[in-house]
C-alpha cells in the first residue's frame, strides 16, 4: 500500500546482540521506561483515531479535500438520481481560482474511486492531483459521492450522472474538451463514458485503473482466485441482503488490508509504536480517510461483480448499460493515458493494460481503429501513492499534464511515455525534464491470462447466484431490518477494532489521554542509535518479514487450489510485483 506506511528495516539482523551488554550495565531500565512511554503515546494515538472516526461519521462524512470548493451539481436531484455531486475547486491555500487558473488550458475533472472509502484521495494533500493540476493552471473540478446510495441506485444511474457533470464542465469551457482523471475504479467509470453509445472527446487519464480483471499471472493478484474459491458473486449479494439492501464498504477495505497484512496490519502499527513521538500526525491524517467507510447499493455491487470482477463483460464488449446501449471499448476515440505501477498490488500493470491485446490482436488493428494509447509505469510506487501523488509520483503527474497537447497530436498507435530527468535529480525538483513517446507494439506488452479457467469461474458464479437468489435471498431479506443491518455495520471488525479505543466505548482511555498529555511535556526519548532501540526495531522488522512469508505461503496455496479446481493458471518464477526489491 502507501509507501509511507512501510516499516523500514533499520538495522541488519545481527545488530540485536548489543542488547545483552546493556543489560549488564543496567541500561534496560531507561529502555523499559522509554518503551512504556511510547506504548502510552501509541494507545493515545489510537484513541484520537477512534474519536476522529466517530466525529467524522457524526458530521456526515464530508469529502476530505485539502482545498476550498463550491457545489455545482447534485445528482440526488436528477430525474435518475444518484449519490454523486460535482464540485469546482475555488481555492488552493491563499490562492483563489482567479490567481491560479489559465482559461486557455483545458479543464480537468478528477473522479475518485468508490471502492469502500469516501472521496478525497485525489485531493487529500496539497501536493496531489488537484494541487498539481491547479499549479499547472488548469481549471479543476472534482466528482464526489455521498455516504449512502440512493435506494435502488444502479451503475447506469451513476453513469448518466457523470455524463451530466462532463456536459456541465464542457458548457463552462466551450472552447476545449475536458480532461478526465479516473482513479482506480473511477477509471473504468470514466472509460464507460467514452465507450458508450454517445462517446466523449478529450483525453482520459487512467491512474491505477483495472479494465482487465482476468489478465496477469497468478502471483500478481491471488485475491481474485479467492473470490473464485468462495463461489463468486453470491457472497456480495448476501452481504447486501444482511445490510438491508446496502453493501458496507468496510468489507472492501478489509479485503485490501488482507492483500498484504504484513504492511496494513503490522508495519503500519509497528512504525507508529517505534516512532510514537513523530508519526502521530502522519498516521492520523491518513487514517481519517482510510476509516471512512461508504456504502454501495445491492444493485451496484452486483453490477460490478457481474460485469467486471467475475463476469469480465466490460472487456468482452458484453456490458449492457441499459436497454438501448452496450458498452464497447472499441468505440473509444479519445486519447488514453494509462499510469500503472509495478509496486501496485491492487491494480498491477497487467490489469491496467491487459485489455489492449484482448481488443486489438496487433498494432495494425489498433491503428486502424484510430486509437491512441499512451502508457507509463512506475517502478515501486504503491496503489494509493499513484493518486496522492507526493514526491513518488509528482513528476509523472506533472509530465502528463504538460504533455496533453502532444498526446492529442500523436498518430494512432501504442506509445510508452518516457521521462528523461537531469542526472542526480530523479524527481526533477530542479531543472527541466523532457518527455518522449516511444512507439510500442501490442505484442511487446506480453501479458498472460487464462480465460478458459476464469470462464469456468464466471459460470459457477452465475449458477451459485441463481441458487442463492431463489432459495436464500428472500428469507434473508424478510428477516433483515434497518436495526439489524445497523448492528452488523457497527460490529464489523474494521469498525470495532477502531472504536474500542475511544473514550466513549472504553473509560480507561481517559487515563491514557491524561497520561499521554503529561508525557509529551516531560518525555526525553532514547536516541535512535541506542542498542536496545536498534534491537527492538530489528525484532519488529523480522516479525513483519515472518508475516510476509506467511502471506506468500497463503497466496501459493490459493494458486495451487485454484489450479487443481479450474485448470492450469499462468505461473511465473519471478516474485509478485509487491514483493520485488524496488517495491519495498
Amino acid at each position: 500500500m502507501n509507501k509511507s506506511l512501510r516499516l523500514a528495516k533499520v538495522v541488519p539482523e545481527h545488530a540485536a546482540a548489543p542488547a545483552s551488554r546493556d543489560a549488564k550495565t543496567g541500561a534496560h531500565v531507561p529502555y523499559a521506561q522509554d518503551a512504556f512511554e511510547r506504548w502510552v503515546l501509541f494507545l493515545d494515538t489510537l484513541r484520537e483515531r477512534a474519536d476522529n472516526m466517530i466525529a467524522h461519521e457524526r458530521q456526515g462524512m464530508p469529502p476530505l479535500l485539502d482545498f476550498d470548493y463550491e457545489l455545482l451539481r447534485d445528482a440526488r436531484t436528477f430525474n435518475r438520481p444518484a449519490n454523486y455531486a460535482l464540485l469546482r475547486i475555488t481555492r488552493v491555500g491563499e490562492d483563489c481560482w482567479d490567481d491560479c487558473v489559465d482559461e486557455a488550458k483545458p479543464p480537468v475533472i478528477i473522479i475518485d474511486p468508490r471502492a469502500g472509502h469516501g472521496p478525497g484521495i485525489g485531493g487529500f494533500k496539497r501536493d496531489s492531483e488537484v494541487g498539481m493540476a491547479m499549479h499547472e493552471g488548469h481549471p479543476v473540478y472534482f466528482v464526489i459521492f455521498f455516504p449512502e446510495p440512493v435506494p435502488g441506485q444502479t451503475l447506469a444511474d451513476v453513469h448518466y450522472a457523470l455524463r451530466d457533470f462532463v456536459s456541465e464542465v464542457a458548457r463552462r469551457h466551450p472552447d476545449m474538451a475536458p480532461v478526465l482523471y479516473g482513479n482506480c475504479q473511477a477509471g473504468w467509470a470514466a472509460t464507460l463514458l467514452a465507450a458508450d453509445c454517445e462517446g466523449l472527446t478529450g483525453p482520459i487519464v487512467l491512474n491505477g485503473s483495472p479494465l482487465s480483471y482476468w489478465s496477469g499471472e497468478a502471483a500478481s493478484s491471488p485475491m481474485r482466485m479467492m473470490g473464485a474459491l468462495t463461489g463468486g458473486s453470491w457472497a456480495a449479494q448476501m452481504v447486501s441482503d444482511l445490510g438491508d439492501g446496502r453493501f458496507d464498504g468496510a468489507w472492501l477495505a478489509q479485503n485490501f488490508e488482507s492483500l498484504q497484512p504484513e504492511k496494513a496490519i503490522w508495519d503500519k502499527y509497528a512504525t507508529l509504536f517505534a516512532h510514537a513521538d513523530t508519526e502521530r500526525e502522519r498516521f492520523l491524517e491518513f487514517e481519517r480517510w482510510w476509516n471512512g467507510y461508504y456504502t454501495l447499493s445491492r444493485e451496484e455491487i452486483l453490477g460490478i461483480t457481474q460485469n467486471l470482477f467475475i463476469g469480465n463483460r466490460l472487456e468482452l464488449g458484453e456490458m449492457q448499460l441499459d436497454a438501448h446501449c452496450t458498452i464497447d471499448l472499441r468505440r473509444i476515440g479519445n486519447p488514453l493515458i494509462i499510469f500503472a505501477s509495478e509496486g501496485d498490488n491492487i491494480t498491477p500493470p497487467e490489469q491496467a493494460l491487459g485489455w489492449i491485446a484482448k481488443l486489438y490482436p496487433d498494432t495494425d488493428a489498433l491503428k486502424a481503429a484510430g486509437q491512441r494509447i499512451v502508457y507509463m509505469t512506475h517502478e515501486h510506487v504503491g496503489h494509493l501513492g499513484i493518486f496522492v501523488s507526493g514526491s513518488v509520483a509528482r513528476l509523472q503527474h506533472r509530465a502528463i499534464l504538460e504533455s496533453l497537447d502532444e498526446v492529442e497530436a500523436l498518430a494512432p498507435g501504442l506509445y510508452e511515455m518516457v521521462i528523461d530527468t537531469p542526472a542526480g535529480d530523479p524527481d526533477c525538483e530542479t531543472g527541466d525534464f523532457t518527455v518522449r513517446f516511444e512507439p510500442r507494439e501490442v505484442d511487446d506488452l506480453g501479458i498472460a491470462s487464462d480465460d478458459a479457467a476464469l470462464k469456468q469461474v464466471a459460470q459457477i458464479s452465475r449458477i451459485n447466484e441463481a441458487a442463492y437468489s431463489a432459495f436464500v435471498s428472500p428469507w434473508l431479506r424478510a428477516a433483515t431490518t434497518p436495526a439489524s443491518a445497523e448492528a452488523l455495520r457497527a460490529l464489523h471488525p474494521m469498525r470495532w477494532t477502531r472504536t474500542m479505543f475511544s473514550e466513549r466505548a472504553n473509560p480507561w482511555m481517559a487515563l491514557v489521554k491524561s497520561t499521554a498529555e503529561t508525557l509529551r511535556e516531560t518525555r526525553d526519548p532514547l536516541p535512535d542509535e541506542h542498542p536496545a532501540i536498534l534491537a527492538e526495531r530489528a525484532l519488529l522488522a523480522r516479525t513483519g518479514e515472518s508475516l510476509a512469508a506467511w502471506r506468500k505461503g497463503r497466496d501459493a496455496w490459493i494458486t495451487h487450489v485454484f489450479g487443481a479446481m479450474f485448470g492450469t493458471f499462468p505461473v511465473t518464477t519471478a516474485p509478485a510485483q509487491a514483493d520485488r526489491p524496488e517495491a519495498k
